[in-house]
């Protein structure tokens, strides 16, 4: 990605993270935050992953925030100079998922060595 459109992203982050704090306050959204924005070269389109606190709704919040996107991008827009405001499409960030499922299979991994260790060690 070239500076600019790491900039870019970065200005839309961090917008998108305090409109999310300050001004999304729907209950059934809950707490959201905006782990990366990855934006288009042309400019035109601003991908946003969201993680969701509780796994359990998340897409009951991914469908309300969609709901809200108009709302977002007009709020975006009164915060940012920019000729045109990207056209804002959302996403769950599943990373912490995989990661969790990562550690559960190095968690495996170690009692079944552990396991087999144990009994090596008895014979």
């Amino acid at each position: 990605m070239s500076y600019r459109l790491d900039k870019v992203a970065s200005l839309l982050k961090e917008e998108l993270s305090l409109i999310f704090l300050h001004r999304v306050q729907a209950p059934e959204v809950g707490l959201v935050t905006v782990t990366s924005v990855k934006v288009s070269a042309d400019l035109q389109h601003a991908k946003t992953y969201l993680s969701v606190y509780d796994k359990d709704k998340r897409d009951e919040v991914l469908e309300k925030v969609n709901n809200l996107k108009s709302l977002i991008r007009s709020e975006l827009a009164s915060k940012i100079k920019m000729r045109y405001v990207p056209e804002l499409h959302f996403f769950i960030d599943d990373t912490i998922d995989y990661v969790e499922k990562i550690e559960e299979l190095f968690k495996q991994i170690h009692s079944s060595d552990k396991k087999e260790n144990d009994n090596t060690g008895n014979s």
